[in-house]
């Protein structure tokens, strides 16, 4: 053979070589990337060929699929109540992907879910039969905070202590997300993208904001906790007026005639006194405040329920004074709807938290579980002196001070307000907070609930915890212990 082409075969038979490792490697190891390409239009037929697996809220489906008219995408998502429960589902949109529920399971929910294929499947690649996502969220729970938030720019979170369910879970204003389900919605897209409201935000969970006086409870919890005080009942050594160290600013103490001068725990709740945390927490020292604080959530950047939360913040690196703010929630302090939900769930689960989850399990379309979340997976928070001792002085709160407006008859309630400075130098209106628990005796139900209001329309001077959130949270207590 001559020496030239000898030399051009042995070159175009490494090029044929070459091309099928390359085919190999493709088909072998980037298949499952190839097919989950967001530009991999034959990804978004596949995933719409078939009706998608539902979302379930107490046996029934919030979510369904409609058949399309024309093009290549046969079916599309439809939703039940889809405003009141966009919160926990998100959205499944041909045009612009899936969120929360929708998409941590789009695989479970299009049938493409490994699990789901039987050894036949597997080898055909022939897409399965979805499954189905079965919720923890109470129906009654998630109506009585939708209906009471209103017009309301706001969220709510109501969590079973013991179990850790989320029973309720509510952000406003709310959407539909049928409306941006298919491919033609770009206008109903943009409306909601360019809402100065933000209703595709999921304020429960993903909008961390300055939580006030309700962050006072894990200030006191650390107190009890460290010895600094031996109960909620011992005076404390807070002057009234309170100046930060440091400074000429004095903190004011929003009633001036309420008893604050050295007062208990008790009545520093009662009164929501911030002499009395301000000077608590730099007593206390940053480092033991962000140690309670953590332990019942906070800077926790992997809070999955199973949606990732937000990380629900208390600062680092401050001096005493800014301390000292952080000990009223205010400063850099940030926390969730569903971060202070969690504290009054620890303690009114005598300082156990159990991890919080809005899924019960995953099935697949014989009903067969795939996954299965724990209920009641808790861990130590407080001990439970503490967490008792806590429990009895936001009763008072309730009973004789600024949380009148969740009480129910009958029913133990315990909780604490918050009004948020909003605005350099406070200059817009505050946000207003209520975190709470409620007990009934009767049938030993119980439920931990927070509500934040970031807007109500109304006046500065009418925005209290008191009087726009402890209603929110008066209304889902009072649903989640009917029955």
């Amino acid at each position: 053979m001559n020496k030239t082409i000898r030399r051009a075969s042995v070159f175009s038979l490494l090029l044929v070589l070459v091309l099928l490792g390359r085919a190999t490697w493709v088909q072998a190891y980037e298949d499952k990337a190839l097919a989950h390409e967001k530009s991999n239009r034959r990804t978004t037929i596949a995933q719409y060929a078939q009706p998608l697996g539902n979302i379930v809220v107490a046996g029934s489906p919030v979510t369904g699929s409609t058949p399309t008219k024309g093009g290549d995408l046969a079916y599309k998502r439809n939703y039940t109540d889809g405003a009141l429960y966009a919160a926990v589902t998100g959205y499944s949109s041909q045009a612009y992907g899936a969120t929360q529920l929708e998409g941590i399971y789009s695989d479970i929910l299009d049938g493409t879910d490994d699990r789901l294929k039987n050894p036949l499947d597997a080898i055909t690649r022939k897409q399965a039969e979805p499954g189905t996502v079965v919720t923890t969220i109470d129906p009654d729970v998630q109506k009585a905070g939708y209906r009471a938030l209103g017009d309301k720019k706001g969220a709510a979170v109501a969590i079973d202590p013991k179990t850790g369910r989320i029973l309720g879970l509510v952000s406003t204003p709310s959407y539909d997300p049928s409306a941006i389900a298919g491919v033609t919605d770009g206008e109903a897209w943009q409306r909601l993208t360019d809402d100065p409201d933000k209703p595709l935000v999921n304020r429960a969970l993903r909008q961390p904001l300055p939580p006030g006086s309700t962050f006072k409870l894990v200030v006191a919890a650390a107190a009890l906790e460290d010895g600094l005080y031996g109960s909620v009942d011992e005076p404390t050594r807070s002057p009234d007026p309170y100046t930060l160290p440091g400074t000429r600013t004095v903190l004011p103490n929003e009633n001036a005639s309420a008893p604050c001068a050295n007062a208990t725990i008790r009545t520093a709740l009662r009164y929501s006194c911030n002499n009395v945390f301000a000077k608590m927490a730099v007593d206390l020292g940053q480092d033991k405040v962000r140690a309670t604080a953590e332990k019942f959530g906070f800077d926790d950047k992997k809070l999955d329920v199973p949606v990732r939360a937000y990380p629900s913040v208390y600062p680092s690196g401050m001096d005493r004074a800014q301390t000292a703010l952080t000990g009223i929630g205010q400063f850099d302090v940030t926390a969730t709807p569903l971060q202070m939900a969690m504290v009054s769930a620890a303690i009114a689960n005598d300082g156990l938290l159990a991890a919080p989850h809005m899924v019960s399990e995953v099935v697949d379309s014989d009903g067969d579980a795939l996954q299965t979340f724990r209920d009641g997976d808790t861990r130590r928070i407080v001990s439970a002196r503490t967490a008792e001792q806590l429990r009895d002085a936001m009763r008072t709160v309730i009973e004789e001070g600024t949380g009148t407006n969740a009480a129910i008859p009958g029913v133990e309630v315990g909780g604490k307000t918050g009004t948020a400075q909003h605005g350099e130098n406070n200059s817009k209106t505050p946000y207003a907070w209520f975190t709470s628990y409620a007990k009934d005796p009767a049938t030993g139900k119980e439920v931990a609930v927070a509500v934040m209001i970031e807007d109500s329309g109304a006046a500065r001077s009418e925005v209290s915890g008191n009087g726009l959130a402890a209603p929110v949270a008066q209304q889902m207590m009072r649903a989640a212990l009917k029955g």
